[in-house]
């Protein structure tokens, strides 16, 4: 039996409150050798108080040394394990938006990036220009046919765009054609089997296509695809765990994860964590489980900017009171992944994660932060542990065994 069919099994209904904020991106890495991290330089006394009496703990988005997507360390915050459950960001650029995908179409996560002259990336996010721009060119785009296929363009947010193709005979095991990095090229797509070479082959005549268009259209004068799949079937949320759950996320790709396992995607007027918080006091009564995403962390250690990253978990700590009084019954505190600015991407390194509810042990620890909470009751602990201990604190698990 694996884990969600033991949630199944023993999940019941209930009137207690779950909340699970994720601060995208929020572990990170010192300046220099010895110094502090970016949660440890901000000023946290809401999160450090709360993380005084509350459960604390270091926890690993997927396995020990493995760097995680977007995708994976949320389905794993969900209870989802994503070495079992394949998740491609295609998919979740896709719903993000609201588009109604179909069983065989494949969707791909673009990226508008700047090339120059020899056709060498300068800036993989072509300076993250504006949804605006993007929505500008990716109507350019929509110009682009190909043979037995419809291919749908659709602007997500800043420099990210997603392509859907349907038709017969599609294959989404395609590999990246983003290089990851600056100085070098786009890379063609390639097919890593059989069943997706036609589609391979699709993909780099609309590439083709596109390198034309965008010539004359600088910064974003090129893109580059990610993330190929198919929607993926996953058992939803509210069966698995009973809950009747609402997301409260800013940014499209976390709206489609959340969408993804049936939650309802609520609107959110503003783009603050005051503004979430305020979205969730608003549905309060309607809803037993809230998933709220706060973006610009993540953003911000991406772009190496640690004291943008240090403001954006200042401002949740500052608006936190609000939600601490809605008194939830359970509030999770954690990150999907750890985004140091040192390194500028995600990374494999563990993250800190707070667990407060009326049942929980708490044990003194120094603040909500990688060293503070690593002395905390929780231990180590992985990401899928997370929802089924916030059930159990939540008092909606049955007894397992006789």
């Amino acid at each position: 039996m694996n884990q969600l069919d033991l949630m199944q099994q023993l999940s019941i209904k209930g009137t207690t409150k779950i909340v699970l904020l994720v601060i995208d991106g929020v572990g990170g890495l010192p300046k220099e050798p010895g110094g502090l991290t970016e949660l440890e330089t901000a000023h946290t006394p809401n999160l450090d108080a709360l993380a005084a009496r509350s459960a604390c703990g270091l926890s690993t988005p997927v396995a020990p040394g493995i760097t995680p997507g977007s995708g994976p360390g949320h389905l794993a915050l969900f209870g989802y394990d994503p070495l079992q459950f394949e998740l491609g960001r295609g998919v979740l650029e896709a719903l993000g938006i609201g588009f109604e995908l179909q069983p065989k179409d494949v969707a791909i996560r673009g990226n508008f990036c700047t090339v120059d002259a020899q056709g060498l990336i300068t800036d993989r996010r072509a300076g993250r220009i504006s949804t605006e721009e993007c929505a500008k060119r990716v109507a350019l785009l929509r110009a682009i046919q190909l043979p037995g296929v419809q291919c749908f363009v659709e602007p997500v947010k800043d420099y990210r765009f997603a392509l859907v193709l349907r038709g017969d005979g599609l294959g989404a095991d395609i590999a990246d054609t983003d290089p990851q990095q600056v100085g070098k090229a786009p890379l063609p797509a390639v097919a890593r089997s059989q069943g997706s070479q036609r589609t391979a082959e699709l993909v780099n005549q609309w590439l083709a296509q596109a390198q034309r268009i965008l010539a004359d259209h600088p910064p974003a004068n090129m893109c580059t695809l990610r993330g190929f799949s198919v929607d993926p079937g996953l058992p939803k949320f509210s069966s698995v765990y009973k809950l009747k759950a609402a997301a409260v996320a800013v940014y499209p790709m976390y709206k489609g994860v959340a969408r993804l396992v049936g939650m309802e995607v609520l609107p959110v007027s503003g783009e603050t964590p005051a503004d979430e918080f305020e979205t969730v006091r608003q549905h309060w009564e309607a809803y037993d489980f809230f998933f709220v995403h706060i973006k610009k962390t993540d953003s911000a250690g991406e772009d190496g900017n640690f004291e943008a990253k240090v403001h954006v978990i200042e401002s949740v700590d500052q608006a936190l009171p609000a939600l601490l009084e809605l008194k939830p019954d359970v509030l999770v505190v954690t990150g999907d992944h750890s985004t140091p600015c040192m390194i500028k991407s995600h990374s494999w390194h563990a993250l800190p994660v707070l667990l407060h509810a009326r049942t929980a042990r708490s044990n003194p620890v120094s603040g909500f932060s990688e060293s503070g909470c690593l002395a905390g009751s929780l231990g180590h602990i992985r990401h899928v542990d997370i929802m089924p201990l916030a059930m159990a604190h939540a008092l909606r698990l049955n007894k397992f065994g006789a």
